[in-house]
């Protein structure tokens, strides 16, 4: 049995039949995909399997822009102190740098000590990843800047940018604040629109279980079991790294705030095989930011921190650039000096920022950080195009985890995190495998 509030009075459900838990649905439909790519590799491959999952993701895309832009706004123009959003966002920035640093850190550490591309001795064909290069060469830092600034309203929410969505929405927010009682009932209105939102997100979500299947399938009929070949230890040092990073350094900071990051990991393990099931950490945003409101966290706090982090806090592609770095350093021969190493380190705080405004994130960027560090390491890139779509999940993964640690961090930090819903939701007191069931009943 699970219970839950209903205008003030406890209400007791019962408990779902596990097989209409949606984190069960969704990790069947993976082991199926999986099976069904492994043995028929040919109808795996077909546009119409590959559909499902791209389908699936497009329907979430089409959601998050106003979801951001509703949550935003609700969240700055019920904030009686203006200046607690730039105080907000300051803690915010100040938090994504310092975890960010060690999630750098820890990827070159393990390099050094795991030396995965020792040995391998590789000779790459430098037009294999001719095109991503050209991609990374032409996102400077002032064009990443520059971007965040739409041509129009309406192109920003068409495109689906959320850099671009967040600061109309941060501009828009200060204005109705600004306008006071004169606002009238639009901040109610838009808090109402973003319910209605999380409604249309509760429908979309029955069709998980599809996009994850078709996804999966895809991705095993398409480059299948042998795709890992040699590569097969840097995927697994990558895993371990994403996991060693999650488990100790994202543990110890959620010690520190007073909870356990491994409740945390099953509090919101749907939105973890969504994303397993879909490489993308964007189809869980409008999910995560639902359970963490749910958890605790401040609306205000959620609507700045989460979608912020999204091209700030991505520390499974920092874990990434720095440990692909060194494999293809050491697959070429290349010895690279404390220096160079400590370069890859500083290339890589900043390329990693734009890394959610370019077309293949992670892979990108990395060529940017190689062109930076040493353009004779660039066509190694090709060494790892073959298995990049395997370590995207983890990196998927360990973006959205450290997101949702972040929220919670700065919420305590700002003072504003309900201990009590914390605890009950860590708990699993309170029934969060539907989220339709928490937006009807609020």
């Amino acid at each position: 049995m699970t219970s839950a509030t209903m205008n003030g009075i406890d209400v007791v459900r019962p408990r779902k039949p596990w097989y209409r838990l949606l984190y069960v649905q969704v990790l069947i439909a993976i082991v199926i995909g999986a099976i069904i790519g492994w043995l028929f590799p040919d109808f795996a491959r077909n546009d119409w399997i590959k559909a499902l999952g791209d389908g699936f993701i497009k329907l979430i895309r089409m959601v998050i822009a106003p979801i951001i832009f509703c949550t935003v706004v609700s969240g700055i123009a019920h904030i009686q102190d203006a200046r607690k959003v730039g105080r907000v966002g300051v803690k915010a920035l100040v938090y994504f740098e310092v975890v960010s640093t060690f999630a750098l850190i820890i990827g070159l550490l393990i390099g050094n000590l795991v030396k995965p591309g020792a040995g391998l001795a590789a000779k790459p064909d430098p037009a294999a990843v001719a095109g991503y290069l050209k991609q990374a060469s032409e996102q400077k830092p002032v064009d990443f800047i520059l971007h965040i600034i739409p041509d129009s309203v309406v192109g920003a929410f068409a495109q689906g940018d959320i850099l671009q969505v967040l600061l109309f929405a941060i501009l828009f927010g200060f204005a109705v604040l600004a306008l006071g009682k004169r606002a009238g009932a639009l901040p109610g209105l838009i808090d109402e629109t973003a319910h209605a939102m999380f409604g249309v997100i509760a429908i979309v979500m029955k069709a998980a279980p599809l996009g994850a299947f078709g996804a999966m399938a895809y991705t095993i009929g398409r480059f299948g079991p042998q795709a890992l070949g040699n590569l097969l230890g840097l995927i697994a040092t990558f895993y371990f790294t994403a996991a060693l990073f999650v488990v100790v350094v994202l543990g110890l900071i959620a010690r520190i705030v007073g909870f356990s990051i491994f409740k945390f990991l099953a509090y919101i393990k749907d939105e973890l095989l969504i994303v397993l099931g879909t490489s993308s950490s964007e189809s869980a945003l409008p999910q995560l930011m639902e359970k963490l409101e749910r958890l605790g966290c401040s609306k205000s706090v959620v609507g700045l921190v989460v979608p912020t982090g999204y091209s700030f806090n991505l520390d499974g592609t920092n874990i990434y650039m720095t440990l692909a770095t060194l494999f293809i350093a050491q697959a070429l021969g290349f010895d690279l000096t404390l220096k160079q190493q400590i370069v890859i380190l500083l290339v890589a705080l900043l390329t990693s920022k734009g890394a959610s405004g370019v077309t293949g994130a992670g892979f990108i960027t990395l060529a940017a950080t190689l062109a930076v560090v040493s353009p004779t390491l660039v066509p190694g890139m090709a060494i790892v195009l073959g298995i990049d779509k395997f370590m995207s999940e983890v990196r998927a993964l360990t973006n959205i985890i450290g997101n949702g640690v972040a929220t919670i961090v700065v919420s305590a930090w700002e003072g504003e995190l309900d201990r009590d819903k914390l605890n009950a939701g860590l708990g699993r007191q309170i029934d969060t495998s539907d989220i339709e069931t928490a937006i009807t009943t609020d």
